[in-house]
Order: C-alpha cells, then structure tokens, then sequence
C-alpha cells in the first residue's frame, strides 16, 4: 500500500508539471491549428530566466520566478506578432519546419548564453521543508507543483468557458474573418492566447526543474512528451490534457518503480495501443 500511495503522489506531481507546459500547446494546435514544436522552448526559457535572476542578480526564488515568467511572455508576444502569425497560414509540414527552427533558435541563444550545462533554481527554505503523509515525508515544493497545477486547471476553465475572451477566441478559431466583421479584434485574441500558453510554459520549466531538469537541450528531450500528452488528452481540450496529464505522468512513475529496465517500453506501448483505439484522444472530437 505503501508503495502504491508513493506512485500515486509522485505522479501527480509529476502529471502537474506536465500539464503546466503541455496546456499551451493543446491550445495552440487544437484552438489556434498550429503545430508549434517550438512550445517547450517557452518551458527553456521560463527556466533559464529564473536561473539567471536567481542566481547571477540574486533574487530570491518568488520574485526570480514572477520575472522569469513575465520576462518569457515578453518574449513571445512578439515571436507571436512577427512569425507565428505568418505560421498560422502554412500548411502543417510548413509549420512543423519553422516551429522546429525556432526551437533550434531558442536552444542556440540559452546555449551561447548561459552555456550548455543544467542550470539550477535554488529552491526556498520554505519550499525544502518536509510534510509527514503518514507513509512518507513529502517535500513542500511537490505540494505547491500539484497546488499549482490544480489552479491552473481552474484558471483556463473560467477563462476559455466562463469569460468573454473564450467566447471570442472560440469565434475567432472557427471563422477569423466573420470574428473580425463582427469588431472582435482577433489579432490581439490570437496574441493573447498565444502568450497565456507561454507564460504556463514557464511556469511549469521553472517549478518542474526538480524533475525535468533544465539545460539548453531541453526543449528537444522532452517535445515527444508534450505531444503525448496533448495526443493523449484530444487537441483543444484543456480536461483531456489534464486527464492525459496525470495518468500518463502517474503511468511513466509506476513503471519506473516497478519495472525499471522497461519503464520507457512500457510507457510508450501503451500510448501506441491508446493512440490507436482512441485516435482523436481521451476527450478529442472524432473527425468525421
């Protein structure tokens, strides 16, 4: 019981940090029609910026984090403005080759930069301490990860569901130009969007370094992951990553406790044998 409890808190934290960083991308391929390869780059640079405020200008983790992640959405609002709104109009290999050059861009800046070695957040007294569960002690910083995760979840549901904004980006997905004729600026919308999705990456790259340790390489080790997850959940359902997010995240550790020499095999079998029963995902609309 012991050992199944440990899987199942490790793996939801580890299922958090997943969703953080994959929730951009689902919107961005399944609400935008965008195949951005180059979202785990956003992920790589929430990380380094919190590695440099924090440990070359010295800023304590909290402060070091809010800047990095408002420093990542800086800049992708206007990798928004100037590129991706000229992707948009490609087809999808088109989009598959320039997202994957502007990942091989972003790699290249963090790599002649700060170098190619991991890069290290210092994590807060605060964040280190321990809580005792009963069968194990946990560390503060895997509760704020799940905490974290939970209100992001909450968050994307009010906004995308329960505001205007999602109404008018639901519009402006399905017929840009009768969203425009009708006075919904779909240019910020789509920026918008764009940069929510950004600044969640980050947020994920920096609380998740503890388990996916950042270094300029990052966003290449774990694009296939990311796709998972948005395959897994249904492109464009915020619920179905969320869902994918979790088992796949709770899936990937109990392999790894229980069956260690085969965790990646097993892992990545059952996510074929998912994929092809479930071709549009756990909660994805069925293509007619």
């Amino acid at each position: 019981m012991t050992l199944f409890l440990n899987i199942a808190v490790d793996g939801i934290a580890y299922g958090m940090i997943l969703f953080m960083i994959s929730v951009g991308l689902s919107v961005t391929m399944g609400l935008m029609r965008v195949v951005n390869l180059a979202h785990g780059g956003f992920a790589l640079l929430g990380g380094t910026f919190a590695h440099w405020f924090g440990q070359e200008l010295g800023l304590p983790f909290w402060p070091a984090a809010l800047l990095a992640i408002v420093a990542t959405i800086a800049v992708s609002l206007p990798l928004e403005r100037l590129i991706y709104r000229r992707i948009y109009g490609f087809g999808d290999l088109q989009q598959v080759l320039a997202t994957i050059g502007l990942t091989f861009l972003m790699i290249a800046s963090v790599n002649l930069w700060q170098g190619s070695s991991l890069l290290s957040i210092p994590l807060p007294d605060s964040l280190k301490q321990s809580v005792d569960l009963g069968f194990r002690t946990l560390p503060v910083h895997r509760l704020v990860v799940i905490a974290a995760g939970l209100v992001s979840i909450l968050g994307l549901w009010l906004l995308l569901d329960r505001t205007l904004f999602g109404i008018r980006l639901r519009a402006a997905v399905d017929n840009r130009g009768t969203a425009s004729a009708l006075g919904i600026d779909t240019d910020w919308i789509f920026m918008a969007a764009f940069g929510l999705g950004a600044g969640l990456a980050a947020l994920g790259g920096i609380l998740g370094a503890e388990i996916l340790p950042i270094d300029a390489y990052y966003p290449v080790r774990y694009m296939v992951l990311f796709l998972i997850v948005v395959a897994v959940g249904g492109m464009g359902s915020i619920s179905g990553s969320f869902v994918a997010a979790l088992g796949l995240g709770t899936l990937e550790t109990a392999t790894r406790y229980l069956v260690p020499d085969y965790a990646t095999i097993v892992f990545f079998t059952f996510v074929i044998i998912l994929l092809a029963l479930r071709p549009q995902g756990l909660l994805g609309k069925a293509h007619a």
